[in-house]
């Protein structure tokens, strides 16, 4: 089974690329994955206008699920509704013989701060109680990313979400927002940050990309730089109960 996670298109930004988010399309499609995961910031100010380009964009990617969960572009100028007119749920799920994954919104609106709310700790916990390969999606990055900065837009909630990911074993958190792919392991989980696939909002000297995930008897994690089109493994585990045993490569 093949992943691929992709984060903050911008599309409409001023700093959105064609020529890297087409790019990243024929890459991403000639991966040919099962499940693509959008962590949010598909547009950049929420306006109708940018939700009817990223639709369009976001039909070229071929995948046979593919979830979108918003981000805080997403949510401003009350585009949060037109996101569920477009993209459907705001906390979209699926699940198979291998995988669970489980979406949450943590945008507010007009707020760039993120927030997920002790109502949505239940279904988390509901949704994630399978014995399977579990995957929590969000936008706002649970834990601070090196290179970006000071912090500001960490969930105000973040440290109970931390909490019920430890206490849940979930294997990775999915998330986005920050621009900068980075790769933490925090007692039993990953915490897997995409970079911005097609815009030149980067940090510093960092790349445009987008991360997969590669699942068979070991799972298998790598980042595409769409720029100058270099892949490379950042991490292997062992998929049998995610033993301790992990190297990472390129981090």
């Amino acid at each position: 089974m093949r992943i691929c996670h992709l984060s903050d298109l911008h599309v409409g930004g001023v700093g959105f690329v064609p020529e890297w988010a087409d790019r990243a399309r024929v890459m991403v499609n000639e991966l040919r994955p099962d499940i693509i995961v959008f962590t949010g910031d598909l547009v950049d100010d929420g306006y109708e206008h940018e939700y009817e380009a990223a639709l369009t964009y976001c039909d070229e990617f071929e995948a046979p699920v593919k979830l979108f969960v918003p981000g805080n572009h997403d949510a401003r100028n009350s585009g949060y509704e037109i996101f569920e007119e477009v993209f459907g749920t705001r906390y979209p799920q699926y699940e198979n013989d291998d995988v669970v994954i489980c979406g949450i919104d943590s945008s507010q609106p007009d707020i760039d701060d993120g927030h997920i709310g002790r109502s949505h700790y239940a279904t988390i916990r509901k949704q994630l109680s399978a014995k399977k390969l579990r995957f929590l999606a969000l936008h706002h990055h649970l834990l601070p990313i090196p290179g970006t900065g000071r912090e500001r837009n960490l969930p105000v909630d973040a440290g109970d979400l931390l909490g019920l990911c430890s206490e849940m074993h979930v294997d990775f958190i999915l998330t986005g927002h920050k621009h900068q792919p980075w790769l933490w392991r925090l007692e039993d989980s990953f915490y897997l940050t995409a970079g911005t696939a097609c815009t030149r909002l980067l940090v510093g000297r960092s790349r445009p990309s987008f991360t997969w995930l590669d699942i068979d008897d070991d799972i298998r994690v790598s980042e595409m730089n769409v720029k100058d089109e270099h892949a490379f493994e950042i991490l292997r585990v062992r998929r049998r109960e995610m033993e301790t045993e992990f190297e990472t490569v390129g981090v």
